[in-house]
């Protein structure tokens, strides 16, 4: 398949030295605690090298509460910076130089509101929209698919992207107001067609609604194709994400060309973002997790052709806990002895006319072609969520079934699993530990933040601004004027969310669990003969309840555990995520289950955990509870010593050995009950 060319974009070296293509913009996707605490990292950061901010916003932020929210209990600082109010913007990029920094934020259901912040922001300081140039992320499709921080149905939100595009591609046109992530599709189980197909059905669900809106003139059209970016997965798999990326690059040229008509090759140009595979991160021996990050940016690197406009790498400790900023350095010093060290940026398109190249990328890209027009006739993304949650779910059970069985190979987890012990997860002079912990005062102290916040404001400004936030979500007009207006007048994360709530209401993704059933056979054999006799000497099969407490959306592990215990037997009681305790005490209850599963991802185990229990106990249920999830083994032992049964950690992949397990407790509570 022949690839659009791309532009050289090279430089000069010193006298005599090979010319260079300029590197990707560096950067390391961080955020943590409090504004000021993340400003500190920033501009530590860009001082180490970084040439771009990736900045990761706590889940409160994300789903649209503030920070003295119910729903936001536990969850403050945790997993990204908490942004509650113009406040916390003018704090996070204080002596960052906004007009010449590329900022990417990865935030999606409030995204025209952190933008609007941003652009506030930067009026407040005296620099001109016009200059500001960055990404938000914007992309509500995979949220319904894979990540979970969505807040209102799917035709709301695109609306909300739409006009978030329609205002930038006016008012700041250097920005990128979406980049269409088949990275999480990637982390939900996808193949590399699926990948390339549905993303590319969400840029063309996202398109055809800015077309159909009115809002941009036929002439200006192109120009707002050439804004559409993407963030993309680069898995350990490196040949095979090569082609992925050269077929990605080739198919969004097809799509821009007789899709919408785009003649300029510099606004049918695909403009995409990396971070490299977290899924295949793991717990056990994690310093194996260098040389896969290293593969893993090769993968969208070497081939010029279809090489990544910016790249951030995790650190190898990620699948503990939050990394510290050594952890972070040194994912940034793998990027720079990749872009300044070896000669790769010195060189055309390596892969030119290799035959092996050529026809895996042919291959990925037929089969993507086809994914995509499948997709199309069920209407397109927006419109087809259910099947394809289904779809990916699906995949994701191979993916882990090939690890049970051993089909796919993982050095140090189901091969190769004798070590030394790690120099590297001890107490040292690079941060103290292996991971980074939140302050649990943070969260009190951002409660009385944005009270004082609410209290110093005008009041009557804050109200009338989003009065006219409502209007315009009520009507036809952009919401972005009406959201920068309220940034400027006061207003919260929280309200802002909540006035779009009165008008668009909130939205129950599907789970896609049933898509995954039915993927092991022999290799659970065992386990459902010795649960087939638990049904037939106590009265039906053992009972699972599956639930997230929380705001953590990454419901993966979750949706994996709910389709391998139907396989194994259990009737399994799985509502979704975003639950409150109270309401997983009450299904625990209702349902009479044997066994309550909880999975968490977001930090907050020791938090949330103990609630849930008191609450299940406090409702009558005695049923055992088990917790999976990235926990430490101190963290562990806490939660054991408040009454939790087991803790799964990635390390526990066998998930025969985890039915096997969660059968005997079940067994166990039966018989406890009958007597």
């Amino acid at each position: 398949m022949k690839r659009p060319e791309k532009p050289s974009e090279s430089s000069a070296g010193p006298a005599g030295s090979p010319r260079r293509d300029k590197p990707w913009v560096m950067r390391t996707y961080s955020g943590h605690s409090t504004a000021k605490a993340s400003n500190e990292l920033y501009r530590t950061n860009l001082a180490k090298g970084q040439t771009g901010l990736s900045i990761a916003f706590d889940l409160p932020t994300q789903i649209g509460y503030d920070p003295d929210s119910p729903e936001a209990a536990g969850e403050v600082g945790k997993v990204g910076v908490p942004v509650a109010h113009l406040g916390h913007m003018s704090q996070l990029l204080d002596q960052i130089p906004v007009e010449s920094m590329n900022t990417s934020m990865t935030i999606n259901a409030t995204a025209a509101w952190l933008l609007g912040l941003y652009i506030a922001n930067a009026e407040d300081h005296g620099v001109d929209p016009v200059v500001l140039s960055g990404t938000t992320q914007n992309d509500i499709v995979k949220e319904y698919l894979s990540r979970g921080t969505f807040i209102f149905p799917p035709m709301p939100s695109r609306r909300l992207t739409v006009d978030t595009i329609a205002y930038t591609v006016r008012n700041v046109p250097k920005w990128n107001p979406i980049n269409v992530c088949s990275y999480h599709l990637q982390e939900a189980g996808a193949t590399p067609h699926q990948e390339v197909a549905y993303a590319l059905a969400t840029a063309i669900g996202v398109l055809d609604a800015v077309r159909d809106s009115g809002q941009i003139p036929e002439s200006e059209f192109p120009a707002v194709v050439g804004r559409i970016s993407f963030f993309v997965n680069a898995g350990v798999r490196f040949v095979e994400e090569t082609c992925k990326m050269r077929a990605f690059t080739a198919l969004w040229d097809r799509v821009c060309t007789e899709r919408y008509g785009v003649t300029d090759p510099k606004l049918r140009r695909m403009r995409y973002g990396v971070q490299v595979n977290s899924l295949g991160l793991t717990e056990a021996q994690p310093e194996n997790n260098v040389p896969r990050i290293v593969l893993e940016s090769l993968g969208v690197t070497l081939s010029k052709g279809a090489r990544a406009r910016a790249l951030q790498l995790p650190a190898w400790n990620e699948a503990l806990g939050l990394p510290r900023p050594w952890d972070q350095q040194w994912s940034l010093r793998i990027q720079q002895i990749l872009a300044f060290e070896s000669d790769l940026l010195e060189y055309g398109d390596i892969f030119d006319g290799s035959v092996v190249i050529e026809k895996k990328t042919a291959e990925v890209a037929d089969a993507s072609w086809a994914e995509l027009q499948d997709v199309l006739e069920m209407g397109g993304a927006f419109e087809a969520i259910d099947e394809l949650k289904a779809r990916l779910v699906g995949s994701q059970a191979e993916r882990v079934r090939r690890i049970e069985t051993g089909d796919l190979q993982v050095v140090g987890v189901n091969c190769f699993t004798e070590t030394a012990e790690s120099p590297l997860g001890s107490d040292s002079d690079n941060g103290g530990g292996s991971i980074l912990r939140v302050d649990p005062a943070v969260e009190s102290e951002l409660r009385l933040d944005v009270e004082s916040w609410r209290a110093a404001r005008d009041a009557v400004a804050a109200q009338r601004a989003l009065d006219d936030l409502r209007r315009a979500a009520e009507g036809t007009d952009n919401v972005m004027a009406a959201t920068i207006a309220l940034a400027h007048a006061g207003g919260t994360t929280g309200e802002w969310a909540g006035a779009l709530r009165d008008v668009f209401g909130e939205y129950r993704a599907p789970t896609g669990v049933s898509g995954g059933v039915g993927h092991r056979g022999s290799e659970f054999r065992e386990v459902l003969v010795r649960s087939k006799a638990i049904a037939s000497r106590s009265g039906g099969p053992p009972k699972l309840l599956v639930a997230k407490p929380g705001l953590d959306g990454h419901s993966n592990g979750a949706e994996q555990i709910a389709v391998a215990a139907r396989d194994a037997g259990f009737e399994v009681v799985y509502q979704g995520i975003r639950l409150s305790p109270a309401e997983i005490a009450a299904a625990a209850r209702d349902e009479d289950v044997d066994v309550v599963g909880i999975s968490i991802l977001s930090g907050s185990h020791l938090e949330l955990v103990p609630d849930v229990v008191d609450r299940i106990r406090a409702a009558g249920v005695e049923a055992p509870v088990v917790v999976g999830g990235i926990i430490p083994p101190e963290d562990a032992e806490i939660l054991l010593g408040k009454g939790v049964a087991r803790v799964y950690t990635p390390k526990d992949f066998e998930l025969g050995q985890m039915m096997d397990d969660m059968l005997s407790l079940a067994e166990e509570h039966r018989a406890t009950s009958v007597v």
